[in-house]
């Protein structure tokens, strides 16, 4: 039996008057999926344990069995390890997202948030916006590495894990009162502004139409994780398939093999046929037991607000990634199992996410059943099967 878990992050929403008081979700065509739910187990799953904050990290970790209550030390020390940073006991890790701020006010502090991730800057010119601010900011104490696109890191040695503001939960307000309260970092952010607001890209993109990548925002603050091996927890060898450094660090943590895709970016345009062709390679070539297909674009929708480019990419989803897997595994003769869920809402409403828990599909090939419904939020409550616990819902797609 081969697994397979397509994670369309942030995928889950609320009803929208625009879209008739459907869910992006439900009302994306969606053949595929539609067809598939005639013959799954449909549910909700509650993904984010109480008491934590509902983020891309606590989501995952969860899906991929690892309960974020024992195992969860901070989001950016998970895409250390996909970097390849080597973390001290003693360093902390801090995302540093390449943020769009407004250039009209004088008061650094006055000035509005306005795209968390640059309008999905290239990593090609993010990595030499950040090379300026290495030259000018970077010290023995303060670390910068290159991510991707507007995700990047910063290691503060002998660093403090503090409370920082996720840019997404902050879209269209004033940075001042969001701004961390350690004093160095502050007024890192401060300068890296003045570093970066007349560099020579941020002129081009300004010309082009584009957002200017023209500040550096630090979050998600952390020390070094502690994954238990995937393999030895569930008997299954297992590959990620992902863009997204924080799922490439987990994998990495996990000791699972990252399987990367060419032109596989995060955004809406991401290679999505290579995704899926990859993980029914891992599954049907390469003797791989489980493959972890995420995909990015809903949940870079949502904090976009775009209601047309969030059902445009749910629908990419259905076509040019669940089709192709099932396809390809039903063309291979194998056995398979496959669970088709987000890993948390990143509603269009707030622009960023939320803990509500989230719809799950689980198909399987030797045993489709017969059933009258369809995949979205509503109709995944009015199943009446509900995971309470979000990392045990791995336990159910492997018939633990």
């Amino acid at each position: 039996m081969k697994y397979v878990i397509v994670l369309g992050d942030g995928m889950a929403d609320e009803p929208l008057k625009e879209l008739g008081g459907k869910t992006p979700l439900a009302y994306a065509s969606t053949p595929q999926m539609d067809a598939l739910a005639k013959q799954s187990e449909i549910g909700i799953v509650h993904t984010i344990p109480d008491g934590m904050k509902p983020g891309s990290d606590t989501a995952n970790l969860s899906v991929l069995g690892y309960d974020p209550k024992r195992y969860y030390s901070g989001r950016s020390p998970l895409e250390a390890l996909s970097i390849g940073v080597d973390m001290k006991p003693t360093d902390v890790a801090l995302r540093t997202n390449i943020v769009t701020i407004s250039d009209d006010e004088v008061l650094f502090e006055e000035k509005v948030i306005i795209d968390h991730s640059s309008d999905e800057i290239s990593t090609a010119d993010a990595a030499v916006l950040l090379d300026a601010v290495r030259r000018e900011l970077e010290t023995d104490t303060y670390k910068f590495y290159v991510g991707t696109s507007y995700r990047h890191l910063l290691i503060w040695d002998k660093g403090e894990v503090i409370d920082l503001v996720q840019p997404h939960d902050v879209l269209g307000q004033k940075i001042g009162p969001n701004l961390p309260k350690d004093p160095v970092l502050r007024d890192m952010m401060k300068k890296s502004y003045e570093i970066l607001k007349d560099h020579p890209i941020n002129v081009k993109r300004r010309e082009k139409g584009l957002h200017p990548a023209n500040c550096c925002w630090f979050w998600g603050a952390g020390t070094r994780p502690a994954l238990s091996s995937f393999e030895e927890k569930t008997g299954k060898k297992g590959v990620m398939i992902s863009a997204v450094d924080l799922l490439k660090g987990i994998a990495v943590g996990a000791g699972m093999k990252v399987v990367p895709v060419e032109g596989a970016n995060g955004g809406l345009n991401t290679n999505y046929e290579g995704k899926a062709q990859a993980a029914v390679d891992a599954l049907t070539k390469d003797d791989y037991d489980f493959a972890y297909i995420h995909v990015e674009a809903p949940d870079e929708m949502g904090h976009q607000g775009s209601i047309e480019r969030k059902v445009q990419s749910i629908e990419y989803l259905d076509q040019r990634v669940i089709r192709i897997v099932k396809e390809g595994l039903d063309r291979a003769g194998v056995d398979y199992r496959m669970m088709i869920l987000p890993d948390h809402p990143t509603p269009i409403c707030v622009r960023t996410h939320t803990g509500t828990p989230v719809p799950y599909m689980l198909y399987d090939s030797t045993a489709p059943l017969e059933k009258d419904w369809l995949y979205n939020e509503e109709e995944a409550r009015k199943s009446g099967i509900y995971i309470a616990e979000g990392h045990k819902a791995i336990d159910h797609l492997f018939e633990k």
